[in-house]
């Protein structure tokens, strides 16, 4: 058997064994550095030989989908803005690699000290990022006054009275004959004033 195989295999179940012993941490970021972060993070990790430390890191996301001048759009929408999630077996050395990483504020914890999340957690985090229904990201808000663009009503103003956004639809309150009259649409249906 070739002795680099050999030494591959045993460097993996070293890897294996440290990573059964590396707990998930969650990283305080400035907002909207995540990614950032995370790609930063990955390339010290690499470059400074913490491969045996730092095992994994995730910019907890989902996809949602947002009505933008009335076209329907999937955007990856941060789960927790400002935070990602890093596995690793935390010492001076490890912490000081996270710590100063750019655009790092600190490890979430009690005082200066880091605390761990269970794995039951991230396995939690984890399904709800891979959830395949994608929420409808709502740009209204109730009482807002709107214009139906399409269907039956079109052209008729309305005030929003309920918003679901898991299905994607409004009830507007439209004035038929004097009265007012629930009517429900579909975000794509409606324009702000």
């Amino acid at each position: 058997m070739d002795t680099t195989l050999i030494q591959k295999e045993e460097k993996d179940q070293i890897k294996n064994d440290a990573s059964d012993k590396a707990k998930w941490y969650i990283v305080h970021t400035y907002s909207g550095h995540e990614n950032k972060v995370a790609r930063s993070l990955k390339q010290r990790v690499e470059s400074m030989g913490f491969i045996g430390k730092i095992f994994d890191i995730i910019v907890p996301t989902r996809d949602t989908i947002k009505v933008v001048q009335g076209k329907k759009e999937t955007v990856k929408e941060k789960i927790f803005p400002g935070y990602v999630l890093v596995k690793m077996i935390l010492d001076d050395e490890s912490w000081l690699l996270v710590r100063t990483t750019q655009g790092v504020i600190a490890f979430i914890g009690a005082g200066n000290k880091p605390t761990p999340i269970s794995d039951k957690e991230v396995e939690a985090i984890q399904k709800f990022m891979a959830m395949e229904e994608p929420l409808y990201k709502a740009s209204f808000s109730v009482g807002e006054a709107v214009k139906i663009v399409d269907g039956p009503f079109s052209d008729f103003l309305g005030t929003i009275n309920e918003i679901d956004e898991t299905r994607g639809k409004l009830k507007v309150l439209v004035s038929i004959f004097g009265r007012e009259t629930p009517v429900e649409l579909d975000f794509l249906q409606v324009t702000k004033l």
